[in-house]
């Protein structure tokens, strides 16, 4: 009997303690992968006309339904979508019940069983909830039935949202929708303002007092120990919300280098106990901006780092998940981000819980894309975007809309929400103390750099259409950053490719041509070299890797480019490898040594020089890899230098062969045999034409030429000498070119290349030609695995390269890494093809490799800024690149490294083997 009245007692106590919290009860699902089956009807579109099921939450565009609309489309379509849900309460006596919708677009009427539930909510991306207690049949079957009109009947939403934006315009209940159900007398919301001086202050805002209730708080860490002594106030019926005010010793700052949270109880209670209790997490730190200065973050200068991100997912829109929320935060850290900004839109409330817990500074924003909300709804928006949002940490900034679309009556209502009083921004404007100009060219930051005295952080710079801007001439770009007096950073736009899969067109991507294949990553994420590049340059420990040559010491300057962390809370490790040969079957390299550098403190914006402690020995290896890890463990960057000169390499194919070398000579064309296999030459343009083993061709033809440079042949001659046999050719015109095939019994085909130029050119070098439909791959030894441009070569790491041949276009297909383009520090080449694989050698540590030229996309701009040019020869060996430039700007105003390749007229000189012999 004792037994059992206990667990009656249990079970009250928990029944007690359950029912001082909010009940949350969700009708719909929870996310992209989790959703609910309601009735639903479309008015217009695919499926329209009848009713049916459709998943909860989604967009209906993605389910089936409607039309497809991007915001720049000028005839868009109205669609109306009815949606139907039963549901069941409990006999919850004595509470308020809400509905919550996270998030619809646009216009939303709710009814519970056939009663409007309230005004009908306009704006897409805010939540709003209304109390429908008395609506409900308790202990009963409701019917909630909801209108969604996707064009709002309010012309300032569609001007905002949706009128002439550059994103896609859906429609549907996209994020969750619940009820919410509390106590009569119940804690609506609080907003915190907890300082990095540990004070805490938090406005509480009720509704139902009586007026003899106290409120209480507890601060807690997360693991649930309490932090401090609890604090309380008594209810007050003449103020519209209660102060809670303490002040906390020794606790961990919230930063996104250490995202330290702490939680927070708020219990409402009156003489009888706890009536309703919340809870939430929050960091203390301390924002400023200082005029004239910079930005601040608990008094250290801070840098802004990041990307413009859209919640988007291509098969379900902005209906997403907590596990791309992860994902994407995870990616941009791995890029050693640390900010991101909102665009334009606020996002999903999860993803600003991760980016509180994993650490990014964040940009909140105001709906409004070159257009602005009418102050009416405007007022009634902010309020629920401020309110949704105020606590978490990661948010610095509120952005009062984009790029003209600031309703500047609005600019001083997120203070009455906001505790903390943040800064409002303009994005694109000079306001308050900052300029966040677009896309600034080179001259523009250069100027900045010396006049401006806002503090300067561009919210969109580096665009990213197809593989231009991101990385590319970001590295001109962020040295003049680090020099800025008054530089808080900046964001890139943007972090993905906005590609929808059509459900109306066989499931295929859809970025609406040029308008949103803008992204670092493809819809589904996949990584561009852009990625890899911004890894390196915003590594926050520096590293400007110069190639070892023989005053290398094993020590190597150093940057402490961190807010907060000291370097001895970072981690390195260095590896000493060798790589497979050409011939090998496989490209992974060997480990000869590993070991870790000489201890090196460095506090937050020092530089220094770190020992590696390398062995003596240390010369005899390919190469030097040097990873260096964050204080949260996660790599930061292996940067990797090539220790071996590229000449070495050839000596080691020797075959052993004395076979006699004979050549043939007609009026149009010169026949060498060597090694039993056929070297064609065409006598009137010196060309190599075909090379000819005993079981099949090799298409390699049309060279070798001056890349881009008009030239005309010379002379052309040819001799046998005691073991070897030469063929020479000298070319004059724009530039001058003279070649020389070297012949040797059993050893590659030795070609030395001779040129001269004088005016500055996209690329230089030498090239010829190969069938693109023959080749089948290609395997290297040099930097990759991705392509790279005279203005983005950093992210690459040195190594043996496998690609398989693709067609791959940056941002309209997604087979990364790209096979077309330029490559970085060849050693050696093996060119993959259906009739003989053969290879490259050369002696030139810096020779870049030009293979075939990329495809042109679809949607090509007019520009062409972000098409660069390539040599007319299918493959090159070349000493110098072009750069690729932006959406908005060429590539010669956005740095020094987007200048045309200089020459002085001096000659060039280079060497290859062509090793036909061997098997590949």
């Amino acid at each position: 009997m004792k037994k059992i009245l206990l667990q009656i007692l249990f079970t009250c106590i928990c029944f007690n303690s359950f029912s001082q919290e909010t009940i949350i009860r969700y009708l719909s699902g929870t996310d992209k992968d989790h959703t609910v089956q309601w009735d639903f009807y479309c008015s217009g579109g695919r499926h329209s006309g009848t009713w049916t099921k459709i998943a909860v939450p989604s967009n209906w565009e993605l389910q089936g339904f409607g039309t497809y609309n991007y915001g720049h489309d000028k005839v868009k379509a109205n669609e109306q979508g009815h949606y139907k849900h039963q549901f069941s309460t409990e006999n919850w006596h004595g509470k308020r019940v809400f509905v919550v919708f996270e998030g619809s677009m646009t216009d939303t009427k709710v009814m519970i069983n056939g009663k409007q539930a309230g005004p009908i909510h306009q704006g897409s991306f805010y939540r709003f909830k209304y109390d429908i207690t008395d609506l409900l049949i308790p202990g009963a079957q409701n019917l909630l039935e909801v209108i969604v009109d996707k064009t709002s009947a309010n012309p300032s939403v569609n001007d905002a949202e949706r009128g002439n934006s550059d994103f896609w315009v859906f429609g549907g209940i996209y994020r969750p929708v619940y009820l919410e159900v509390v106590p009569e007398t119940f804690i609506d919301r609080t907003a915190i303002n907890a300082r990095a001086d540990g004070s805490f202050l938090m406005d509480v805002y009720t509704r139902g007092l009586h007026g003899d209730e106290t409120i209480e708080a507890q601060v807690k860490k997360l693991t649930g120990e309490n932090v401090g002594k609890p604090f309380s106030i008594a209810a007050n019926l003449n103020q519209g919300h209660l102060e809670l005010k303490s002040n906390f010793d020794d606790i961990q700052l919230w930063s996104a280098e250490f995202p330290n949270l702490y939680q927070v109880a708020v219990t409402l209670k009156s003489k009888q106990g706890a009536i309703h209790q919340i809870r939430e997490k929050f960091g203390f730190r301390t924002i400023d901006l200082r005029i004239n200065d910079g930005l601040y973050i608990n008094g250290a200068k801070i840098v802004l780092k990041g990307s413009n991100r859209h919640s988007f997912w291509p098969e379900t829109g902005r209906t997403l998940s907590h596990a791309i929320q992860v994902m994407d935060v995870k990616l941009m850290k791995q890029m050693n981000m640390n900010a991101v900004r909102m665009s334009h839109y606020p996002p999903d409330q999860d993803f600003l819980h991760v980016c509180d817990s994993l650490g990014l500074y964040v940009l909140d924003e105001l709906t409004g894309w070159q257009a602005k909300y009418d102050t009416l709804v405007g007022h009634k928006l902010v309020k629920e975007l401020v309110i949704r949002d105020v606590n978490h940490p990661s948010i610095i900034f509120w952005d009062n809309g984009n790029e003209g679309g600031w309703n500047t009556l609005l600019d001083d209502d997120y203070d009455l929400y906001d505790p903390q009083k943040r800064t409002v921004i303009h994005p694109w404007e000079r306001f308050r103390g900052t300029n966040t100009k677009h896309y600034p060219d080179y001259d523009y930051v250069l100027k900045s750099v010396a006049t401006d005295q806002d503090v300067f952080f561009p919210t969109e710079f580096m665009h990213g259409l197809y593989d231009g801007g991101a990385g590319a001439g970001l590295d001109d770009f962020w040295s003049l950053m680090q020099t800025h007096p008054h530089g808080a950073g900046g964001f890139i736009w943007a972090f993905l490719d906005e590609a929808v899969i059509r459900t109306d067109k066989n499931n295929t991507y859809d970025s609406d041509g040029n308008h949103a294949p803008d992204g670092i990553v493809g819809p589904h994420r996949e990584k561009e070299a852009s990625f890899y590049t911004i890894k390196e340059i915003w590594s926050p420990i520096y590293i400007n890797p110069q190639p070892i040559d023989k005053t290398f010491d094993g020590r190597i300057p150093v940057e402490n480019r961190y807010a907060f962390t000291k370097l001895s809370q970072c981690k390195f490790e260095w590896q000493l490898v060798k790589f497979p040969s050409a011939q090998s079957t496989t490209t992974r390299a060997v480990v000869t040594t590993a070991g870790k550098p000489l201890p090196l403190e460095l506090m937050p914006g020092k530089k220094g020089v770190l020992d590696l402690n390398l062995p003596k020995n240390w010369s005899q290896n390919d190469a030097l890899y040097l990873k260096a890890y964050g204080p949260d463990h996660e790599e930061l960057f292996t940067w990797s230098w090539a220790i071996k000169s590229p000449s070495a390499i050839p000596k080691a194919l020797i075959s052993g062969s004395n076979s006699a070398i004979v050549s043939t000579a007609t009026d149009k064309e010169l026949i060498v045999t060597c090694d039993h296999i056929r070297y064609y030459f065409d006598k009137a343009t010196g060309y190599m034409e075909k090379v000819s083993k005993p079981n099949t061709d090799i298409s390699l033809s049309g060279g070798p030429v001056l890349a881009g440079i008009s030239t005309s042949l010379n002379t052309f001659t040819y001799r046998n000498l005691k073991k070897e046999y030469i063929v020479e050719a000298d070319y004059q015109g724009a530039g001058s070119l003279h070649v020389k095939w070297t012949f040797t019994s059993g050893q590659s085909v030795k070609l030395d290349y001779t040129y001269s130029q004088t005016q500055d050119a996209d690329f230089m070098g030498i090239t010829l030609n190969y069938p693109e439909e023959k080749i089948t791959g290609m395997k290297w030894l040099g930097r990759g695995p991705y392509r790279v441009w005279k203005n983005r070569l950093r992210g690459q790491q040195f190594g043996v390269w496998q690609k398989a041949y693709n067609n791959t276009i940056t941002g309209e297909t997604w087979g990364y890494p790209e096979f077309k383009g330029y490559h970085a520090e060849m050693n050696w080449a093996v060119i993959q093809n259906k009739e003989s694989a053969f290879a490259i050698y050369t002696d030139n540590k810096n020779l870049y490799l030009q293979m075939l030229h990329p495809a042109l996309e679809q949607a090509a701009l007019p520009n062409h800024n972000v098409e660069p040019a390539f040599p007319s020869g299918s493959i090159g060996f070349l000493n110098g690149i072009s750069p690729i430039g932006t959406k908005f700007q060429p590539a010669k105003v956005m740095g020094p490294q987007g200048q045309k390749n200089h020459n002085s007229g001096e000659p060039v000189s280079g060497t290859l083997w062509f090793d036909f012999i061997n098997k590949y």
